[in-house]
């Protein structure tokens, strides 16, 4: 059988490397520019002797008698012509001449799956051929994952939608077990591999009801450390989770320009968290009473116990309200303690809320969020008023430092904020974008300490200022972002890789004695790194260094086609 193959295998290649022959092949000048040329030569020639042969017929010069110029035309006529032939005609003549060699009827099947096999990507990808569905297929990927015959069964009922995926983990009891099946039965279902995708090594209990759902894994994202850090006196060593290179080794070249230079200071001056809900009356006059009801100091007192009363660190600090017609947007802002802090405004809001229908029955709840709040989203009452932790960070950056470690000088670091992060930003019609790129910092830091990433929208709100000072030798820096959204209990912080990350920051979990301080830490600590990274970059940019350290640290040499998960 396999002897047959062989030989079927070699007549076709035979034929196949055959059809494959081109007149161009004789020729080592690229191809295209053969082809253009004898396209050119062809149609040139043609177009004279129509030319000749149009001047014979109004002279009644007999069409034989002909001219050297006209043999020489004939002559490159027939010789292009035969070229373009050959070129393009080939491989349909050889396919009369030469018929495809035979293969055995009972051959034709193995042969055309080991072709196939032989033609397959040795590593999936996403341009890859639609995913394999047949009984075969998903029995190949089954027999990869060894399952105990209890596990088979429950593989199949989910595969046959019998089990739904999402009912694993309250019906096994068993959330890494939930999660190896759900694993297998994605796989059998879609006929892709997960092989590089870590199964083992976390902790699904945690996650269960609070994390994410139906987990079938989880992502590896490599985690640096800038720093240190010298930030109101206190040392920080700053975890960063990122796969952008140059981002920790930018940001840690700003701590130590802000180390050697006696290190930042900051200044936390608002801590509320938001949400706004939306609810219809049916005149704007009434809609126009209740802001006038919520707004009134008189009646503030009453809303805040009722407010408070859904929670211990909840505590209502302020309600704003926006008219649109008969919709009326409130704003409640609170203090969260250690939290973020959205469950808890939420309840607030909702006990606020059940109060008000009391005094306003005509009052309809539309929804609890009405996107005044603003919540991960870009949004000017984020940028005015704050949202979560409003932080400012400065520090003086020495003349000398400036120019021994951060390659520049500070005229040119004062002129470039001002032409890029104050002037560019408003001629692209920023908001809150102020800065060179605030979110790298905050998005690292987030995924590393547990916090919500999508949040990163609002809490990369900022503005870099840059001054000389002393007479023009030092140089004054300062970031002001007034919607740092972090808490240090709840969601992801309580996972383990998180957890550790904020312990190294010392601000890990509740503080009992001062509630809400870690948070608050936390905020001044993103606010400082920001600072680093703002500082950093901006020199790298007028020193003209930023595409040479890209190349340098931020592109891999490696061929992926030949990595192994």
């Amino acid at each position: 059988m396999e002897g047959r193959l062989r030989q079927s295998k070699s007549k076709a290649a035979a034929a196949a490397a055959a059809a494959d022959e081109k007149a161009s092949d004789a020729v080592s000048v690229p191809v295209y520019l053969t082809n253009a040329f004898f396209f050119t030569v062809f149609f040139s020639v043609v177009y004279f002797l129509l030319l000749r042969w149009r001047e014979k017929i109004r002279n009644s010069t007999p069409l034989h008698v002909v001219s050297l110029s006209d043999i020489g035309a004939i002559v490159t006529f027939v010789a292009s012509f035969i070229y373009l032939v050959g070129f393009f005609g080939i491989g349909f003549v050889q396919s009369i001449i030469i018929p495809r060699a035979p293969i055995d009827e009972d051959d034709e099947e193995e042969f055309d799956r080991l072709m196939v096999k032989e033609d397959s990507p040795k590593l999936p990808c996403a341009a890859a051929a639609p995913a394999p569905k047949s009984d075969d297929d998903i029995l190949k990927i089954a027999k990869k994952t060894e399952v105990s015959a209890d596990d088979e069964e429950i593989i199949k009922s989910v595969v046959e939608g019998k089990i739904p995926s999402y009912a694993l983990e309250s019906k096994l009891g068993d959330c890494h077990r939930a999660a190896a099946i759900r694993r297998e039965a994605l796989q059998r279902i879609t006929g892709k591999s997960l092989e590089g995708l870590p199964l083992e090594g976390l902790d699904y209990e945690s996650i269960l009801g609070q994390c994410c759902e139906m987990p079938v894994g989880y992502v590896q994202i490599p985690v640096g450390i800038a720093g240190p850090l010298l930030l109101d006196d206190c040392e920080y060593s700053v975890p960063m989770a990122t796969t952008e290179g140059c981002l920790v080794a930018s940001t840690n070249r700003g701590c130590k320009a802000i180390y050697a230079s006696g290190g930042a200071t900051s200044s936390l001056y608002r801590d509320a968290m938001t949400r706004a809900p939306v609810v219809r009356f049916c005149s704007s006059k009434r809609a126009a009473q209740l802001k006038l009801f919520l707004e009134d100091p008189l009646n503030f007192e009453t809303l805040s116990l009722v407010f408070n009363s859904s929670s211990r660190f909840g505590r209502l600090q302020s309600i704003k309200c926006a008219v649109a017609g008969k919709n009326l947007y409130i704003r409640f802002s609170c203090s969260t303690g250690d939290a973020m802090g959205m469950n808890m405004v939420s309840k607030g809001v909702q006990n606020t809320l059940d109060f008000l229908t009391n005094q306003f029955p005509d009052m309809d709840v539309m929804g609890i969020s009405g996107n005044y709040c603003s919540d991960k989203k870009p949004a000017a009452v984020n940028w005015i008023e704050g949202r979560g932790k409003s932080v400012v960070c400065e520090a003086v950056i020495q003349g000398d430092i400036v120019n021994k470690v951060l390659k520049t000088d500070v005229a040119s670091l004062v002129e470039l904020n001002m032409l890029k992060n104050l002037t560019g930003s408003a001629v692209a019609g920023a908001l809150g974008g102020f800065n060179a790129h605030a979110s790298n910092i905050v998005s690292a830091i987030y995924i590393a300490t547990g916090q919500d990433p999508a949040q990163n929208i609002e809490s990369s709100h900022c503005i870099t200022m840059m001054e000389a000072v002393n007479d023009g030798k030092d140089l004054h820096v300062s970031v002001t972002m007034p919607c740092i959204e972090v808490g240090t209990v709840g969601g992801g912080t309580q996972l383990a890789s998180q957890s550790a990350c904020l312990n190294l920051l010392g601000v890990k979990g509740a503080n009992k004695e001062a509630p809400g301080s870690n948070a608050r830490l936390l905020a001044t600590i993103v606010a400082g790194s920001v600072l680093a990274g703002e500082l950093s970059l901006m020199s790298a940019i007028a020193a003209g260094q930023l595409v040479k350290s890209h190349m340098k640290y931020n592109r891999s040499n490696k061929d992926v086609a030949n990595i192994k998960s």
